[in-house]
């Protein structure tokens, strides 16, 4: 998970998380909630964060 300890997270995800967290602050959202709502769209997209495949299932 990326959203407490970003050293593991890719730029990419980290980018993301930017775009998002100011997407949620423009709405009016707080900038600790605008972070955690970033964080959480983040995570559930690329499946929690940087895993190099260790209890992924195949297809």
């Amino acid at each position: 998970m990326c959203g407490g300890d970003t050293s593991p997270c890719t730029d990419k995800q980290t980018r993301q998380a930017e775009r998002v967290a100011a997407s949620e602050r423009d709405k009016g959202r707080s900038k600790q909630d605008a972070e955690r709502i970033a964080w959480a769209a983040v995570n559930k997209q690329d499946d929690g964060g940087t895993q190099s495949g260790s209890g992924r299932k195949g297809s």
